[in-house]
């Protein structure tokens, strides 16, 4: 592998070096020829060549404006054909842009997972698939069954088929990480629990919830809805839940169910 550029520790920078790990991320998101791809933070563009190799149409989102000569000169010959490159953060960036159905495969740095989460659930023009490299733990905390569901999990789930792709070790990055990395695979569900007019009331009550996550849902809710805890009882109770339940234990079904019963 060609020498990678200098990795820069305030950007969370920590460059793949491992071509199967690459390849895993590429197939994870079934990247075919023709597919438009949205790649966040390219670095070194090592996730850039294998997305080209798979005859991908590449648009490569860069924020360090440093790394884009290097870019350049590397993708040269491809440049407004099959690759576009640009410098830009993806925490602002106008999905609208791109076509419909697109595909992002990104190595991400760990603090941006769960605002680029939101920022693509809650997007008018939302990939198909999106395949981002994490943190382990932070992979696991978004693909979590009832019993360790969480405001994120929640949210994932609720506009993703969410899926755990290979464990990638902290070793095969350059600098090494201290914490292990795995492959996140969200996939755009076809039709959501509820219309677009309604969602920003079922979370409402969902963040309501977690507001209090130690607490019962009789207690957190009570105070995060301000309604009367006989109240509460009550609504738990027509949606076959126990008011005495955690937040955590709640599957997306159930919030549903809670969330009709309330707006019945």
């Amino acid at each position: 592998m060609p020498e990678l550029p200098f990795a820069k520790k305030s950007l969370g920078q920590h460059w793949l070096k491992d071509e199967d790990s690459l390849e895993a991320m590429c197939s994870a998101a079934d990247v075919q020829k023709g597919d438009f791809v949205l790649e966040i933070g390219p670095g070194a563009g090592t996730l850039t060549s294998h997305l080209l190799a798979r005859e991908a149409r590449v648009r490569a989102l860069e924020f360090d404006a440093s790394l884009l000569t290097g870019l350049n000169q590397k993708f040269h010959a491809v440049l407004g054909k099959q690759l576009v490159i640009e410098q830009g953060d993806i925490r602002s960036y106008d999905y609208t842009l791109l076509p419909a159905h697109y595909k992002i495969v990104a190595n991400i740095p760990y603090y941006l997972t769960s605002n680029l989460i939101q920022l693509l659930s809650e997007s008018t023009n939302p990939p198909g698939t999106a395949v981002l490299l994490v943190q382990k733990e932070v992979a696991q905390r978004v693909a979590a069954a009832p019993g360790d569901m969480s405001l994120l999990s929640v949210t994932a789930q609720f506009y993703w088929d969410v899926s755990l792709g290979q464990l990638v070790p902290a070793e095969l990055f350059l600098p090494p990480p201290k914490v292990d990395s795995q492959i996140l695979v969200l996939k755009r569900k076809t039709k959501l629990l509820l219309p677009d007019s309604e969602v920003k009331g079922f979370f409402r009550l969902v963040k309501a919830g977690y507001g209090q996550r130690r607490k019962t849902l009789l207690n957190s809710l009570s105070g995060g809805l301000r309604l009367d805890k006989e109240q509460v009882k009550a609504l738990c109770e027509m949606a076959n839940i126990a008011p005495t339940r955690r937040p955590q234990t709640l599957s997306l079904e159930e919030w549903h169910n809670l969330y009709l019963v309330i707006n019945t």
